[in-house]
């Protein structure tokens, strides 16, 4: 059987954004697939200890620019650290990955396309009509799932993925959890990788 890793993210996080794609890589490298399960830090952080960006410690602010500056260069991966439409509500669009989750579709691609438009093309992943947008172009129908996501089924998938996630450990995103061994944030994707190969 191919292990599975639980992929637990926010569509606004600059750490999901960097290792999103890296975290497919490695799944195909091992014959692993990936369960996607967006969520919204606003229902995580109150549960398990975690601040809003505003909300934290200048020293801690600080350092958080500092890795911004640091994992893009490191990585390739372009990166507007200080993004215009950033923090944004991150619901709209975990709702309507969901809701595109549910009607089977495989939504790698379209979060990392909702992810780039926030980091890296300056657009407001909170806007309706920007989401419509990059569903459209990843062969969606964005009007469709769109309204689906934001009726009452859309909001209990999104409220069911953050219990999920809550249940699992999760406090914080990117998590990965890889059978029951978790795994926090895109700079843990080695680590990940040792424990596809059998080596952790």
């Amino acid at each position: 059987m191919p292990k599975c890793i639980t992929y637990y993210f926010s569509p606004v996080s600059p750490w999901t954004y960097l290792g999103h794609a890296r975290l497919g890589e490695i799944a195909a490298r091992h014959g692993a697939t990936i369960d996607y399960v967006p969520v919204t830090v606003s229902a995580v952080f109150p549960r398990t200890g975690g601040l809003p960006l505003p909300k934290r410690a200048p020293e801690r602010q600080a350092y958080r620019l500092a890795e911004l500056r640091r994992w893009p260069r490191l990585l390739g991966v372009p990166l507007n650290v200080e993004p215009k439409f950033f923090p944004a509500d991150d619901r709209p669009a975990a709702r309507l990955a969901l809701t595109a989750k549910a009607r089977g579709h495989d939504i790698a691609e379209l979060t990392l396309a909702i992810l780039r438009a926030c980091w890296a093309e300056e657009r407001d992943i909170a806007d309706l009509a920007t989401l419509g947008e990059i569903a459209d172009a990843c062969g969606l129908d964005g009007k469709a799932l769109l309204q689906e996501s934001e009726e009452e089924p859309g909001h209990q998938r999104l409220e069911d993925a953050c219990e999920q996630a809550i249940g699992a450990g999760c406090f914080g995103v990117p998590w990965y959890d890889v059978e029951g061994e978790p795994f926090w944030g895109q700079d843990r994707l080695d680590l990940v990788e040792k424990k596809l190969a059998g080596e952790l």
